[in-house]
Order: structure tokens, then sequence, then C-alpha cells
């Protein structure tokens, strides 16, 4: 790309959906992404418009405050974000979260669809390799695994210095165990092991690229 994108671009591509990349804007504002490469057409009906890794890097690369240590991921824009755990405000309808985790999970799937080069979705995107914490912690409460409140009592995903690995607390061994099977069973590798110092039990997981 040789040139960045215009103003109304980039409110397009700030606009897209935070999982899927689903664009919206009218068909003159969506092909010219497509001829800069940062969007593609679906091949298949409705023919939607989604972010390419590029559009995503764009996206990626726009200013924001930087994270406080421990505090739950979002997606920048008050849209979906997963919960890591530890969150001070727990969503105000149950039932709506519910469905908002679904739709979210489903969509992360087509993503993977759509994006892996054998399109199987029993495998994590690049997307989820770039948001190790989020999908992570996706991949649990779509599950229906408890995030911890503000008092614990839930599982913790957090960042580690390793490139390409999260950290899952649990309160207890068999709802670490439980996590470890989820992920599993949605892409990751996840194994158990115990902080030297504090003798606390952790997982340490990653996306499987085979």
């Amino acid at each position: 790309m040789s040139r960045p994108p215009t103003v109304a671009q980039r409110r397009l591509i700030e606009a897209a959906d935070p999982v899927t990349g689903r664009l919206r804007g009218t068909r003159a504002q969506l092909e010219a992404l497509v001829r800069r490469g940062l969007a593609f057409r679906h091949p298949r009906p409705p023919h939607d418009h989604f972010l390419t890794p590029a559009g995503h890097r764009v996206r990626e690369a726009e200013p924001q405050a930087p994270p406080v240590a421990g505090e739950a991921e979002t997606d920048g824009g008050g849209g979906f974000a997963a919960r890591v755990g530890g969150e001070e405000r727990a969503p105000v309808s149950a039932a709506a979260r519910l469905r908002e985790v679904h739709s979210a999970w489903q969509g992360l799937l087509e993503l993977r669809r759509m994006t892996n080069p054998d399109g199987a979705t029993g495998r994590p995107c690049g997307w989820e390799r770039t948001h190790l914490v989020r999908a992570a912690a996706l991949a649990l409460e779509a599950a229906g695994h408890r995030p911890a409140g503000p008092d614990g009592d839930g599982y913790r995903v957090r960042a580690t210095p390793q490139p390409e690995a999260v950290a899952v607390y649990a309160p207890d061994e068999p709802f670490l165990q439980a996590c470890a099977q989820t992920l599993e069973r949605a892409g990751w590798q996840a194994g158990a092991y115990t902080e030297p110092r504090t003798r606390v039990r952790y997982l340490l997981a990653s996306p499987r690229r085979a």
C-alpha cells in the first residue's frame, strides 16, 4: 500500500466488526478499499466485504491509550470485548451478554473459515494470534465458563512474555482443567504449570498451528 487511507476510509475501517472485520459502506467506498488491498469481497452470497490482514493492521495501528496491566482489552470503539476476568463491572443483562458472546464466537468461526488457507474452523486464525488474550477469553466465555469478578472466583486470562502464549488462572484445579479442555477443543494447546514462588497453578495456552 503506497498511500495511507483517507479519513473517510479510516472511519469505515474503524467501524468494521471487531471480530470478523465485516465492513459497511457504499459500493464505491468498499470497492475503493478492495483496490487498495484493505478489504475483500466474499465470493459467496450476500457478497459482504471484510477487512484483509492489511486492513486489520491499519485499524490496529490507530492511536489508542495504552492498556492498563490486568484490565480487559477492548476493541477501541466501545463494541464487544471478551471478558478476560477481573473487570469491575459485569454486563447489565446476562441474557443480552449471552447473545453477544454467541454471536461473537460464531463470527470468529466464520473468520477462521474465510482466512485459514484450508478453511478450517477448528484451528485459530491470524486475528487470534494477534489478539491472544481476547481470543482465549472469548473461547472460554463462549463455552460458558465464568470470568472472575472484582473478588475473583472465575477465570482470568493474562498476557505473558512468550510471543504466542497466554496464562489462564482459575480458583481451583477442576476449574483449571475444564478451561484447558475448552481451549483444546477450540484449537489451542494448553498445559498446566505451577509458579515456583507462589505455587499458584495456571495454564499456558497457545494457538495450535496444525
